[in-house]
């Protein structure tokens, strides 16, 4: 698959599994992970990479364990957040990097979250796209019946064998139409046809699935502390149709220094939706704090 112009990619090293990462931007400039969620790769920030890049920052974007070409552990339990955010930390270890700036969408950004609260050593400034806090998710999992009725993909993940089947029918149809569910033009032919080549992966849609398995049978995890000390931007796409955007402003009260953003007519591919919107406040933001975006 191509990418984007002045890019590079490699295989790196991290917390025992091989992670396919693309990088781009100079190599002294300040660093910044971009995390996808599901179910996309590194190409979910296609948009991103590139502007990034020009405004001087280094930027670097895995495809997560299960994803695309990096390794697909088996089991369950190689998929558990802490394991995840451990990945993270890992790469910046291989990449002899002490902290770096952290966004993430969807899973991406549960990952990021949790990064923050775990090792906020490692993370010089928390970027998050349409997930809520995990301590805001839990609670309205279990107390909004409207939340559990948009969540209901999670627990029908929890079926072995017949999610990766349904996600496989039709030449991946239903996930085509997950990735196509921004606004109109977001994902063409052209980009499905990158999806589908990850998708394709020997292993993938197991590994994919299991994120979410992972997730429910370790929900009693304590989180690593239930305030985040980093600056954080939140971005969110009022329009998605997965997660409550009542959801938004506690994940936001969550934090230290934290700051909320809404756009109105975005969904939850608010990255692809909005995309020069959010490059600018994240380049914005990654530059020059919270500060860098008032007035």
């Amino acid at each position: 698959m191509a990418l984007p112009p002045g890019a590079s990619e490699r295989f790196v090293q991290a917390n025992g599994v091989r992670l396919h990462v693309v990088e781009a931007g100079p190599r002294g400039g300040p660093p910044v992970v971009l995390l996808h969620g599901f179910p996309e790769l590194w190409y979910g920030w296609r948009r991103q990479i590139g502007p990034l890049a020009e405004a001087g920052f280094r930027v670097i974007v895995p495809d997560q364990r299960g994803y695309n070409t990096s390794d697909k552990p088996q089991g369950v339990a190689a998929y558990r957040v802490d394991t995840l955010a451990a990945d993270v930390a890992g790469l910046l270890d291989a990449l002899g990097l002490a902290s770096a700036s952290v966004v993430g969408h969807d899973w991406g950004a549960v990952v990021a979250w949790w990064l923050a609260l775990a090792r906020p050593d490692r993370v010089s400034r928390l970027g998050v796209l349409n997930v809520p806090h995990p301590a805001v998710m839990r609670r309205h999992l279990l107390s909004s019946p409207q939340q559990m009725l948009r969540s209901w993909y999670v627990f029908f993940f929890q079926v072995p064998g017949l999610p990766e089947r349904f996600l496989a029918r039709d030449g991946f149809a239903n996930l085509a139409r997950a990735v196509r569910g921004g606004r109109r033009g977001t994902c063409t032919d052209e980009d499905l046809a990158v999806y589908r080549e990850a998708w394709a992966q020997p292993g993938a849609l197991t590994a994919m699935v299991h994120w979410y398995r992972a997730a429910l049978r370790s929900a009693g995890t304590k989180l690593p502390r239930l305030r985040v000390g980093v600056e954080t931007l939140v971005l969110w796409g009022a329009r998605d149709r997965f997660l409550g955007q009542e959801m938004a402003g506690m994940s936001a009260a969550l934090c230290d220094r934290g700051r909320l953003e809404v756009f109105e007519k975005a969904t939850h591919w608010l990255q692809h939706d909005e995309a020069d919107a959010v490059n600018d406040r994240l380049a914005r933001f990654l530059a020059g704090g919270l500060a860098a975006l008032s007035g």
